[in-house]
């Protein structure tokens, strides 16, 4: 059935994808800022051990956007600062209540440029004191690439990623690779050599055909990893290699929209609002 606090969320939204600025070191303000809560309609905080099953017995939302639902794990959260701010928590970590969306860079600067989204919060934060920085994009982007490089650089430190061009080809030839990966700058000779190693050693059997590249250069990347030069890098456990590719994922499909973020089936239950 349709939850009655989704009704009226859904606004359609203009495709067409634009290259975003590019992925720059993070620094200054960029990324999340300080949030704070929205008082619940019942003054009274929800439990969070009934939170925390509600999410594992489903674990989908609904972009107040597009009215489309995904998983948590794909979607980006937003929230309400104490002084009316939206700020992104891509971590989904953030008390207070959460308002979702599942739009590309390019859909949602439309959507701010024509005034839906804040329409579109105000409902789902029940407040019209909501203001919307020119920044929030950048913002989301910059948390989106902050979130995807600490993982990396976790695996790196847990022993789980391993880099260099010869180290890579030869553990992907040995079937022990789960995940390839290229800095953005990588060039096209090494992807081909490492792409085909990584075929001999079963890349297809599990899903892939390719490495994925990582959009940023390799200072950068070289940089999040603590390590010298990192142009290739690769995953040598499957449960490390899941947890990156769903955080890379997420981040190229808010630059690109190539994950089809958010276009799932369209919103029957889910709220677009969670009360965290």
């Amino acid at each position: 059935m349709r939850n009655p606090r989704n009704d009226a969320l859904g606004e359609s939204q203009p495709n067409g994808v634009a290259d975003p600025s590019p992925p720059l070191p993070l620094a200054g303000g960029a990324g999340e800022g300080p949030v704070g809560s929205v008082p619940e309609e019942d003054n009274s905080s929800p439990d969070p051990s009934r939170e925390r099953e509600r999410d594992k017995a489903d674990p989908q939302r609904s972009c107040i956007l597009t009215r489309r639902t995904a998983s948590r794990d794909e979607l980006i959260r937003l929230v309400l600062g104490p002084d009316g701010q939206v700020h992104p928590d891509v971590r989904a970590k953030a008390p207070g209540r959460g308002a979702w969306i599942g739009v590309t860079r390019a859909e949602l600067e439309a959507a701010i440029a024509k005034n839906k989204l804040k329409p579109a919060l105000a409902r789902a934060f029940k407040t019209g004191d909501v203001t919307i920085g020119p920044d929030l994009p950048e913002r989301i982007e910059a948390a989106l690439q902050r979130a995807c490089l600490d993982r990396l650089g976790m695996e790196a430190r847990s022993g789980t990623l391993v880099n260099g061009g010869e180290r890579v080809e030869q553990a992907a030839r040995s079937g022990k690779v789960h995940l390839l990966l290229f800095a953005a700058d990588a060039g096209a000779d090494g992807r081909r050599k490492l792409d085909q190693a990584w075929r001999v050693g079963g890349a297809e059997e599990r899903g892939h055909r390719h490495g994925l590249e990582i959009p940023v250069a390799r200072p950068i990347l070289s940089m999040a990893l603590g390590r010298e030069n990192v142009v290739h890098a690769a995953l040598t456990d499957p449960r490390a290699a899941a947890r990156v590719l769903a955080a890379l994922t997420r981040w190229r499909a808010f630059i690109v929209g190539t994950a089809g973020l958010g276009r799932g089936d369209d919103a029957v239950g889910p709220s677009a609002v969670d009360d965290e």
